[in-house]
């Protein structure tokens, strides 16, 4: 990687250009090279500016920021980091723009209080985008060629359900894994996907067309059952809980261990581990960072199985690398496979 990382900045807000500039300037190791104020002129541009990431907004007249992606990625890849307002339509845009490639996406600011949070996070992202490898920007798979899964060990069980933790490369992951799995899946999938609050919906909604499971954001008291796919509600912790026989979905504001994540992979697997014991199987996938290991760890005392996503098709090698390090992985899988090894671990119980 060469330092500091060129960016390039699209948007149709002269304002917004501004502010993302200024904020990106704040960081010694980042570089804008250029802007644009609509797709067709980032297209032009970019090509010889050759910026490594673009920061590109969902909503702009003309070629909007789908367009725009598209056009990228068939022409000239680079991780993108796409910036969305808090609506329901950009929201579900910004869901699909992470199927067609781009690595992240930033809440745009509503409100002047909001502002400070976009500069703690963008620069972040952008950089963290700079790392991923453009043959890694297809859909959340290597773009050629399928990579054999590397066995650590096995241990068959009764799996009852199916954790599922990811953060950064998430929604495509997923989508992935998702469509994969029959609808009559004999156990429950409960999910947590690191996102801002109002973007989890958008995302249940769209793997719910798509999938044959049934998909939708977890509400409280929900019933995990086999065939159900919840996702944990962006802005809450989801934890499980067995009342009167069955385990239904609990939503609090914390989540009983320190975390600054909100939904935590660790709080969910932590009561995945709680409720299944060793009908638990967690499957960690890309993502920044190490949250999910206590959780996976907790899942292995009780017997359970745990896979990881491998890194050649990880758009981001943190979440599984850690539960890799803290030796609590049976299996490191190519996100290609994760369906059918899924499926496979269900059913050697059934």
């Amino acid at each position: 990687m060469n330092w500091p990382v060129k960016v390039f900045v699209v948007d149709d807000s002269a304002f917004m250009r501004r502010l993302i500039t200024e904020i990106l300037k704040t960081d010694p190791d980042l570089q804008v090279v250029g802007y644009a104020r609509n797709g067709e002129e980032a297209l032009e541009k970019i090509p010889r500016l050759r910026p490594q990431v673009v920061t590109l907004d969902v909503e702009m007249p003309g070629m909007d920021g789908l367009a725009t992606l598209q056009a990228l990625m068939a022409h000239h890849p680079v991780p993108v980091v796409m910036l969305s307002a808090l609506t329901t339509a950009e929201a579900e845009a910004t869901i699909k723009a992470l199927e067609l490639g781009a690595v992240d996406f930033v809440p745009k600011p509503a409100r002047r209080e909001d502002m400070n949070e976009l500069a703690r996070i963008l620069p972040e992202k952008v950089k963290a985008a700079a790392l991923v490898p453009v043959a890694r920007l297809c859909q959340g798979q290597p773009c050629s060629g399928s990579i054999p899964a590397s066995f650590i060990s096995t241990r068959p069980g009764r799996v009852e359900i199916v954790g599922i933790g990811t953060s950064t490369g998430g929604p495509s992951a997923l989508q992935r894994v998702l469509t994969g799995l029959p609808g009559n899946l004999p156990a429950g999938v409960v999910i947590v996907q690191h996102m801002p609050p109002g973007f989890t919906g958008p995302l249940a909604r769209r793997l719910n067309e798509l999938s044959a499971l049934e998909v939708r954001e977890a509400g409280e008291g929900d019933v995990v059952r086999p065939g159900l796919a919840l996702i944990a509600p962006a802005g809450r912790q989801m934890l499980l809980e067995r009342r009167a026989g069955r385990v239904e979905v609990r939503l609090a504001d914390e989540g009983g261990v320190p975390t600054p994540f909100k939904p935590s992979v660790d709080v969910l697997f932590l009561s995945v581990a709680r409720e299944y014991g060793a009908g638990s199987l967690g499957v960690i996938l890309t993502g920044m960072g190490n949250d999910g290991v206590r959780g996976l760890k907790a899942i292995k005392g009780r017997g359970g199985q745990v896979l990881a996503q491998d890194e050649a098709s990880s758009i981001v090698y943190g979440m599984p690398r850690a539960a890799v390090e803290a030796g609590v992985v049976d299996k490191i899988v190519p996100l290609s496979q994760m369906a059918s090894e899924i499926v496979a671990a269900v059913g050697r119980g059934s």
